[in-house]
């Protein structure tokens, strides 16, 4: 089964390079030169060879653009057939993709390689197992900010992948007024007028934590509000006296048995921390043949 392949925005386009380029020098000894992996060098400088990607296990593929810039930093000589696309529902055993090239440019990418694939892929697959849940709801599964550090962007476009909808990107570009904002400002009132006067056209999302602060909320005309951590009792509460004035946000503590649970009392979107950063890799191995 195939999926549609999410766009890559700008930003994400101009990341990858970057975070290619920080893994390899990690991994080099601070610089992106083949010649540091002492491993390698075993090998004939000329020597040839054709290496098979498979996932041992069953999930959804992400992570296309990472292995060609891996690739295309170490030695631009190395080949990609690709096998799959990014959003491609995978089987236990299926052939990714194919590398052929200089042998130690493809022992040297490997590792690198495969930790953005199984990473990503990782993440794509718990998205796409936990939107099962939601089918045939109005009810979105969002991420959050609960990233690998350095690896925002890139989990955010596997969410996609997997099915699942982007929270805010960071920090700049929408207002979430959580508990402490709120004291700060004084009322959840004066922090929503506080955002709507620093910039009239970003979302304003209101974080609370009981019925009495989400009528204060909703009162405001803010976009979303957020119910952390509500009863049963108090979300249904929350849906009928919304009446579809506001969007409403489930979260806090989500587990994959509750998410149909929570589509059927009529909220908008239901967050979740985890599926960022409860990573469970897929399983991968790459397997090389020198020529003869």
């Amino acid at each position: 089964m195939t999926a549609t392949t999410p766009v890559m925005d700008k930003a994400l386009i101009a990341r990858i390079p970057l975070d290619v380029n920080c893994a390899l020098t990690e991994d080099l000894g601070g610089e992106v030169n083949a010649n540091n992996d002492v491993t390698a060098l075993l090998i004939g400088e000329e020597t040839l060879a054709t290496a098979q990607v498979i996932t041992r296990e069953a999930g959804v593929f992400c992570g296309r653009a990472w292995v060609d810039e891996t690739f295309k930093q170490i030695d631009s000589r190395v080949n990609i057939t690709w096998h799959v696309q990014d959003g491609e529902a995978l089987i236990a055993n299926q052939q990714l993709f194919t590398l052929t090239g200089p042998a130690r440019a493809l022992l040297t990418g490997e590792r690198t390689a495969l930790n953005f694939v199984q990473t990503l892929s990782g993440t794509a697959s718990a998205v796409a197992a936990a939107v099962k849940h939601l089918a045939g709801s109005k009810t979105q599964l969002l991420d959050t900010r609960k990233t690998i550090p350095g690896m925002r962007l890139g989990q955010k476009f596997a969410v996609r992948c997997g099915g699942g909808s982007n929270h805010r990107i960071g920090l700049f570009d929408a207002f979430l007024i959580k508990e402490n904002h709120i004291a700060a400002c004084g009322s959840i009132a004066n922090a929503v007028q506080q955002a709507r006067s620093l910039s009239a056209d970003k979302w304003v999302e209101v974080e609370v934590e009981s019925l009495a602060e989400f009528r204060q909320a909703l009162a405001t005309g803010c976009d979303v509000i957020m119910l952390d951590n509500f009863t049963d009792h108090d979300i249904q509460h929350a849906v009928n006296e919304a009446q579809g004035q506001v969007k409403l946000e489930v979260s806090g503590n989500i587990t994959a048995d509750r998410l149909s649970h929570y589509a059927s009392m009529g909220v908008d979107y239901i967050s979740s921390g985890a599926l960022t950063k409860h990573v469970q890799a897929l399983d991968l191995s790459m397997r090389l043949t020198p020529h003869t």
